[in-house]
């Protein structure tokens, strides 16, 4: 599995957009929803500056990936396109092969115990 990363620095008059374009269910994930080897779309807002962005889109392989930006390149170039008339800059980061997963533990009490149940004594 690969997953392709980009930043994007958006204007603050187009953020709602971008966020309905990139965001859940919005027209980017739907471009591809059907295609073979997507697996989705992730998209991070920066928490020090709310214009800028990290979109991570999974796919299983590059080849994959490009079979479908050639059977959706119309679409696609038209995405891409509003993208650049929202944006102030857009860069490339890479694509990128997970090594490993960090496990995230539940939250609980310190020494990873879980919290006792109180008990009432009768007297």
């Amino acid at each position: 599995m690969i997953q392709i990363v980009w930043e994007c620095v958006v204007k603050q008059e187009h953020r709602g957009q971008f966020e309905l374009v990139f965001g859940p269910g919005g027209a980017w994930s739907r471009l591809f929803s059907d295609c073979d080897g997507y697996r989705g779309t992730t998209v991070l807002r920066d928490t020090a500056e709310p214009r800028r962005y990290a979109v991570v889109d999974v796919w299983d392989t590059d080849p994959l990936r490009e079979q479908a930006l050639r059977i959706r390149a119309d679409a696609y170039g038209g995405l891409q396109a509003q993208l650049d008339a929202w944006s102030e800059s857009r860069t490339d980061l890479g694509t990128f092969r997970v090594l490993a997963q960090a496990s995230v533990r539940p939250r609980g009490r310190a020494g990873g115990r879980p919290p006792s149940r109180s008990r009432t004594r009768r007297v």
